[in-house]
């Protein structure tokens, strides 16, 4: 399993949520470039960025920063955030950006990831972010009526090979990952399918690992010290 450590970026600054409300941001590090090479130092492949701003505002915003951290840091890097067009998918992967996340136009506008998926293939992440198991969109401001594995299936369908999928009411809570929903759309697609959510600590880790899921994404858990994320990555080799 990848342990894809997370840096979110509101204002240019490094934050974490509570439940995806904005106004609960709250700084975590000073500099995302540093923190992004202590995770390599760490031991981390991976980062997972999100473009808070962009992702209210529909559009790429704090995107320097996730270039800088593609050019500088060694890791490899997924983003996400306001990433509706598919310019704007072909801005990050030839500015050297790994995987690039499709959200809320995944729910909009399916033809924009069937086209992003047939030209960048596994290059192209979807990230189903849900509410009791129904999809939010919008910078998680909007909740719709389509189930979370409903979305999956129609992604599979179009090619998507992997899925970011967040239990909203545990993100930032530290409260463990939703393992049930995880593993029923673990089960339901073919999808490599990343827990993002409520992790806390090595406990969290080692039950998704012998579930079976691709990867988890760990943010609070890591800046708050109740995961250490060198053992994480060594329980998942």
């Amino acid at each position: 399993m990848i342990i894809f450590p997370a840096i979110d970026i509101k204002g240019g600054t490094c934050v974490r949520l509570y439940k995806g409300e904005m106004n609960t941001a709250e700084k975590v590090a000073d500099s995302p470039l540093e923190t992004a090479i202590s995770f390599k130092n760490a031991g981390s492949e991976w980062i997972h960025m999100v473009d808070l701003d962009g992702a209210v505002d529909g559009k790429r915003i704090n995107t320097p920063i996730y270039l800088e951290v593609a050019q500088k840091s060694g890791l490899k890097v997924e983003v996400g955030g306001g990433i509706r067009k598919i310019e704007d998918i072909d801005f990050y992967i030839e500015n050297g950006i790994s995987r690039v996340i499709l959200g809320s136009v995944a729910l909009s506008n399916a033809d924009i990831v069937k086209q992003a998926v047939k030209k960048y293939n596994d290059k192209i992440v979807v990230g189903i972010d849900a509410r009791d198991g129904m999809v939010a969109a919008e910078g998680w401001v909007k909740t719709s009526n389509i189930d979370y594995i409903e979305l999956a299936k129609r992604m599979e369908d179009i090619g998507v090979k992997y899925i970011i999928y967040t239990d909203i009411h545990r993100d930032g809570m530290l409260s463990g990952p939703n393992t049930q929903q995880l593993v029923k759309l673990n089960e339901a697609v073919s999808c490599n399918i990343v827990a993002s959510g409520g992790i806390k600590d090595i406990n969290d880790i080692i039950e998704l690992r012998d579930n079976g899921l691709y990867g988890a994404i760990c943010g609070r858990s890591i800046y708050k010290g109740t995961l250490n994320l060198e053992e994480a990555i060594r329980e998942c080799k």
